[in-house]
């Protein structure tokens, strides 16, 4: 099983995103030729070497620090909090080891955090239940964004087909996107991996979280196959993975049903690969938000590369607020099914989400090189696509690739404001507010014909 995962993941692993260029030149010249050759996944051979170690019954010499033995009851009303902290010492303490987290079993753990870094490769086996406090006051009022967080881990398998689960349901009930009345306050992250390398987190659950399900932080050379996130579609905030300041990150097979984006991408976020990726229902996959209180944020080199998104508030998006600065650009979004989504191509850099109206500003974050490449399916909405940019920062070298969206009711139409770029192949709605005198040759289009099979897949 183990030698597939590796051939996938040696298959997979190859594209590439424009070489870095000047702002200005990149702007002006946009070669396809160049785009696919930038984004290169970096931390491949570490990646295969960590899974080669990851059949932990079969690893010779292995001390396996069971969660049980030091106090854990599994009772799923016990806390187990301080077993697991003290199962987490001496794991991290000793060579070839596998922190273990028993099958069958339910354990209740409040907010933890489990530091490395770790003396060898270490396997953290969950194949039990880890819940979490299902009441808001039972959490630290001081830290009250994260539940269980992994943090300075290096050449780490986090693994086992086992649940964790965060209880989300009083959380969301308190939330002001529920209930204006209510303030709006901070909610945990149920698992996090923060100033990591090298990690791989496979066939997990998790589920039901209070706000984000799993975040992605300050960390390179992060792959996350065959994870399944789920919470209801109305469960608020509750995006399935969300990725900042980190890079070269994989997520593949990988199957997301939140009350939010089912992927966010934000600030100082690079080389990131999603593949066989099923959406729905969510507010789509996402870049951004970015440029919130002028901050000055980037997002480089991103690639989708074959998902189904179905009943999702919108599609592809990117998502910037007014008076922002930075840029994103070096993006490809290709062989995407859509299945009665309502925005299924969205540029907004007028995003505002605040129960205040927005200010006009003039500055914004620079949205560049995009290509969306053999997207097709069906959109719940008249406007199928959606370019909607500054006057002052446009929108340049948006590339729209044999895209045939329908309207279930009606004709699907595009907007355009201020964006330019070119169109390739069949276009459907027609998108002729982009400027063809930037088309380049991009001849060489693959098909979705795999898209077809990813529900089997998943």
């Amino acid at each position: 099983m183990k030698t597939k995962v590796i051939s996938i993941m040696v298959s997979f692993i190859f594209v590439v995103v424009l070489i870095a260029t000047p702002h200005s030149v990149a702007d002006n010249i946009f070669m396809p030729s160049e785009f696919e050759e930038e984004l290169s996944v970096i931390g491949d051979n570490e990646v295969e070497q960590l899974l080669e170690s990851s059949n932990w019954l079969s690893r010779r010499k292995t001390s396996v620090v069971s969660v049980d033995s030091f106090g854990a009851v599994g009772d799923g009303t016990t806390d187990d909090t301080q077993a697991f902290l003290s199962a987490w010492n001496r794991a991290c303490t000793t060579h070839k080891s596998v922190f273990l987290v028993p099958k069958g079993r339910s354990y209740l753990v409040k907010p933890a955090r489990f530091v490395g870094p770790c003396v060898d490769k270490l396997i953290i086996q969950i194949n039990g239940t880890i819940v979490a406090p299902d009441e808001p006051s039972d959490w630290d009022q001081k830290s009250p964004n994260n539940w269980l967080v992994f943090s300075k881990l290096n050449k780490t398998i986090i693994q086992g087909g086992g649940v964790i689960d965060g209880s989300g349901s009083k959380w969301w009930a308190a939330s002001c996107k529920k209930n204006k009345e209510n303030p709006c306050i901070a909610a945990p992250t149920a698992i996090t991996i923060d100033s990591s390398s090298v990690v791989v987190v496979e066939d997990l659950t998790i589920k039901n979280s209070q706000q984000i399900h799993f975040q992605i932080y300050r960390s390179k050379t992060i792959r996350v196959f065959r994870v399944q996130i789920s919470a209801p579609g109305d469960s608020p905030n509750t995006d399935g993975i969300h990725i900042a300041e980190s890079t070269d990150i994989v997520v593949q097979n990988t199957k997301i049903g939140t009350g939010d984006d089912c992927i966010s991408i934000v600030n100082g976020s690079s080389i990131i690969k999603m593949k066989h990726i099923y959406c729905g229902p969510g507010h789509g996959i996402s870049i951004g938000s970015l440029g919130k209180d002028n901050s000055k944020e980037m997002v480089t080199a991103v690639v989708l590369d074959t998902a189904v998104l179905k009943n999702t508030t919108n599609g592809l998006r990117i998502k910037t607020w007014q008076g922002g600065s930075g840029y994103v650009r070096s993006v490809r979004f290709e062989n995407v099914r859509m299945n009665e989504v309502e925005n299924p191509i969205i540029i907004d850099q007028f995003y505002c989400d605040s129960p205040d109206s927005c200010q006009n500003q003039t500055a914004a974050v620079k949205i560049s090189q995009v290509i969306y490449r053999n997207i097709t399916g069906t959109t719940t909405s008249e406007k199928a696509i959606q370019l909607a940019c500054s006057d002052t920062v446009p929108c340049s070298n948006i590339i729209l690739s044999n895209v045939n969206l329908q309207s279930k009711e009606g004709t699907a139409e595009t907007y355009c404001n201020s964006a330019t770029g070119s169109n390739e192949g069949i276009v459907n709605p027609s998108a002729d507010c982009l400027d063809s005198s930037n088309k380049d040759s991009y001849s060489d289009m693959t098909t979705d014909s795999n898209v077809e099979d990813l529900h089997a897949e998943l």
